[in-house]
């Protein structure tokens, strides 16, 4: 981990990548939108395997590098008890600030719940544009307020750690991409326009890099070892929370329920792998 002396003179080439991965992790909304026209059908067993290991990568980053590299940076600057109480705090805020966001989100309009390509063959036969129209524009609007912690956490986490900020960006593209379904199959079926539905869904994600882009305009000055271990911490909570709340479920209700753990646990196993082949090079 870098020291806080070295964050002070971080070269452009880390605020480059940290953005570019962002905005890579945030444009993936547009894929979903593209397999709604490329494919007839949902590979349901493929998606619950891949949203399934996008958990475990997000989980066992959380839990095995960011909360504990969290506590040794706020332990180390604030004591054994100050510390421990901060780095617990925050996780836990993490953890609420993204439970406060879904909360404000009605059921009914929330781009987490499943959706395949066959649902544009139900949604289209019901001849309601303008409210399928509302519907893909508040799913876009959702999504776009869900992704911004996300973007910061990406950003600031590919600041700090780029071998860290790769796989979370890689894991936050993967959930993105049902997402940006939920937005493109309403807007299609209420427009007709495939332009519309892609723009829409692309949009959606651009999000995420104006969440970077506040990381960057505002904690980048003020960043410290302090700061860090608070960041972490928290970003280990929101990364948690989505992985339990939103992938899981999400790859549970795409396929079989052993499918999404074995993606989890393939997603923990190949995370710990590549941490470890980063450690002896």
């Amino acid at each position: 981990m870098h020291s806080c002396q070295e964050m002070r003179g971080l070269e452009f080439t880390n605020v480059w990548l940290a953005l570019g991965l962002t905005v890579l992790a945030g444009l993936s909304t547009g894929i979903g939108g593209l397999f709604i026209f490329l494919f007839k059908k949902t590979n349901t067993k493929l998606l619950s395997v891949v949203l399934g290991f996008s958990a475990g990568i997000m989980i066992y980053i959380s839990f095995v590098e960011m909360f504990s590299e969290s506590k040794l940076l706020l332990v180390s600057n604030m004591g054994k008890l100050a510390g421990s109480w901060i780095n617990i705090v925050s996780f836990f805020g993490g953890m609420l600030s993204i439970a406060i966001i879904d909360k404000l989100v009605p059921s009914y309009e929330n781009p987490h719940e499943s959706h395949k390509i066959e649902d544009l063959t139900n949604y289209c036969d019901i001849d309601v544009n303008a409210k399928l129209l509302r519907t893909g524009i508040l799913t876009a609007l959702v999504i776009g307020i869900h992704n911004l912690p996300e973007g910061m956490a990406t950003f600031v986490t590919s600041i700090q750690q780029p071998s860290l900020g790769i796989p979370i960006a890689l894991a936050i593209a993967i959930h993105n991409i049902p997402e940006g379904m939920a937005v493109a199959i309403p807007v299609y079926c209420a427009t007709g326009s495939k332009k519309k539905a892609l723009g829409l869904s692309f949009l959606s994600g651009l999000s995420e890099p104006v969440g970077a882009m506040i990381g960057y305009l505002i904690l980048l000055p003020i960043l410290n070892d302090i700061v860090f271990g608070i960041l972490f911490a928290a970003i280990a909570g929101i990364m948690v929370f989505i992985s339990l709340d939103e992938l899981l479920p999400t790859a549970r209700e795409y396929g079989e329920h052993h499918l999404s753990i074995y993606g989890l646990i393939f997603g923990m196993i190949v995370m710990a792998l590549s941490l470890l082949l980063f450690i002896t090079r």
